[in-house]
């Protein structure tokens, strides 16, 4: 196969601009002869895994946890989870030092597993600063990403010296010095950047768009000459995440050459070494029927070249890649209960006690175009006829519905229906407070064995975090 036949024209631009560019041929040359000699092994990861499938979890079946943890709920497979961090770290470059996305899970017992792997954890707020915190990471494993930091939490960062805090403003990098300078000390930062390019096969584009995350290219060029009038901040990298559910071994491999040719533009233009570039990640899972499994192998090989090349010529700089989805996603099945089976208008409904309040993305909330992810009775009978169904859960809302027109055995009250593939932006990012259902319990399996995770809100909680407190308002 001639790999160079296969480059976009934009590509193409890049390659007569970067000739000189050392790292950049030699690692073309390389990638053109192993995509050649490589016969690419395919990591297949189906929904159903030797650890999570329609019988049981691990060594437990569901019938059996869900008499001590009701429905709704999220379990998770400790040992799936292990298995795809050792996947993604043995298949991927060495070069890479791995970074946890908390938004992804932030479960405290969930990060401690993926911490024993020597994964660092990026945070978006101060509680899940605190969480990577809990769960064992030091501040030099913490980044703290996110466009709206406010001082209190630039002030923990700068109290506590984390690895970098990832600048989105140029104002955000005048606030973070003045911050500093309060506290006499000296800040490491990166700062995150909105390219000029971009990516066309992420589901979700971060960058290369008017956005509000990072700084545009020209702007983050241009102050790179005036970081003398920070003196109590230090810049140590840069930052680049262009999208995320990235199923394209190849344009993750376009997207990295693309952000090390810039990384190197920068290095360039300053006087001082960067300790670190951030490629971002954007690895997806798949969800939907015509969706396939990311490479993972076919992305090893056409990494390597690029990072090895690239380390070769800046051997200082270590290169970090974030993910989220892809560590944690596959360990997790939302179980719910069918309490009412109904017909309405030709169609037959499996009415839930959780849907669209524990699983947000099941029904499709933020997506244009709802579709169903992979969803299954959990077996406790066995299969029978087959019908159609549309799942719903428990809202005053006809857009509760977290699988619509799927095949399944013949259901009856009290069955239980898996929706798999759920371990990332399950609970924390599904309207868990609508109607007052509150949070759903998460249980962790490993082995024989369970362990709750975190309790469900209970009514007196729910009432408990309504006491009215009068407040003492400064006088004028």
């Amino acid at each position: 196969m001639n790999v160079l036949k296969k480059l976009s024209v934009e590509n193409l631009i890049y390659l007569k601009r970067w000739m000189v560019n050392s790292w950049v041929i030699s690692s073309i040359l390389i990638l053109s002869v192993t995509t050649s000699q490589r016969v690419f092994s395919m990591h297949r990861f189906n929904y159903q895994t030797a650890f999570i499938h329609q019988n049981g979890i691990e060594k437990l079946n569901f019938d059996a946890l869900v008499q001590v943890t009701g429905t709704p709920c999220y379990i998770y497979s400790a040992n799936q989870i292990r298995h795809d961090l050792k996947t993604l770290t043995e298949t991927l470059p060495a070069e890479l030092n791995y970074f946890y996305s908390l938004k992804a899970n932030p479960n405290v017992s969930l990060i401690k597993i993926i911490r024993q792997y020597d994964v660092g954890c990026e945070v978006c707020s101060a509680a899940e600063l605190e969480m990577a915190l809990a769960a064992g990471a030091t501040p030099q494993q913490i980044i703290f990403v996110g466009p709206a930091k406010s001082p209190q939490e630039l002030r923990r960062c700068v109290a506590l010296g984390i690895k970098a805090v990832v600048v989105e403003s140029l104002a955000e990098l005048r606030q973070l010095n003045d911050i500093a300078a309060e506290a006499d000390r000296q800040q490491t930062f990166m700062l995150r950047i909105n390219p000029d390019f971009s990516t066309e096969k992420a589901r979700l584009v971060m960058s290369g768009k008017p956005r509000q995350f990072g700084i545009d290219e020209s702007q983050a060029l241009a102050e790179l000459s005036c970081l003398h009038h920070y003196p109590h901040l230090k810049m140590v990298g840069i930052h680049i995440y262009l999208g995320t559910r990235i199923l394209d071994a190849e344009a993750i491999a376009s997207n990295t050459r693309n952000i090390l040719v810039l990384a190197e533009k920068i290095q360039q233009q300053l006087s001082f070494p960067l300790q670190f570039v951030d490629i971002g990640g954007g690895l997806g899972v798949p969800y939907y029927a015509k969706e396939q499994p990311l490479d993972l192998a076919a992305l090893g090989y056409s990494l390597a070249p690029l990072l090895a090349a690239f380390r070769q010529q800046f051997p200082q700089m270590q290169l970090m890649m974030e993910l989220g989805r892809y560590m944690i996603a596959r360990a997790g099945i939302f179980v719910t209960r069918v309490r009412y089976l109904k017909d309405s208008k030709g169609s037959t409904f499996a009415i839930c006690d959780g849907g669209s309040n524990c699983h947000g993305a099941a029904a499709g909330l933020g997506s244009v175009i709802r579709k169903n992810f992979p969803v299954r009775r959990l077996a406790a009978r066995q299969e029978g006829a087959m019908q159609t169904y549309t799942l719903s859960g428990p809202l005053c809302t006809p857009t509760d519905i977290i699988a619509d027109t799927v095949t399944l055995p013949r259901l009856a009250v009290g069955d239980l229906i898996g929706v798999f593939n759920s371990g990332a932006y399950g609970p924390t990012a599904s309207p868990v407070y609508f109607l007052s259902f509150g949070y759903p319990a998460e249980i962790l399996v490993d082995g024989d064995r369970a362990t709750q995770i975190r309790k469900p809100d209970g009514v007196a909680h729910m009432l408990n975090q309504q006491q009215p407190v009068e407040l003492a308002i400064p006088q004028p």
